[in-house]
This record gives structure tokens, sequence and C-alpha cells, in this order.
């Protein structure tokens, strides 16, 4: 069963931003879809099952920005 989690995400201020984050999300396992908004600061993240937020946050600092 999909799980869907929204995530606020610090610091992204373009459609690049939300590019790197997408791609870094995206490698997490389980994850099936991921929709990045540098306007709201929001990451909505499709998974098959419950996501480690340990791994998304690292997900999301390895593409240079913080998870708030």
């Amino acid at each position: 069963m999909s799980e869907q989690t929204t995530w606020n995400v610090g610091g992204m201020t373009c459609g690049h931003c939300e590019l790197s984050v997408r791609e870094e999300i995206g490698e997490i396992p389980g994850v099936t879809a991921v929709e990045a908004s540098h306007e709201t600061g929001r990451v909505v993240v499709t998974s098959n099952g419950s996501l480690d937020p340990a791994a998304v946050a690292a997900a999301v600092e390895e593409a240079g920005y913080r998870l708030v």
C-alpha cells in the first residue's frame, strides 16, 4: 500500500533546487514519486510504505538543503 508524506524543506529557491531534491529523495528504496515546490517549501513523497525520516533528511542534505 502506498503512503504519501509531506516534508518541509528549507533553502529551495528555484526549479533546479526542486530537481536536486527530487533526484536525491527518488534514490531512497521504496520511493515511487517525488513532487517538490520551491514556492511552498514542501516536498511530497509517495512510497511503498513508511520511510525512515533520517534517510529523507540525509537525501535532502545531500542535495544541499535541510528539513525544517
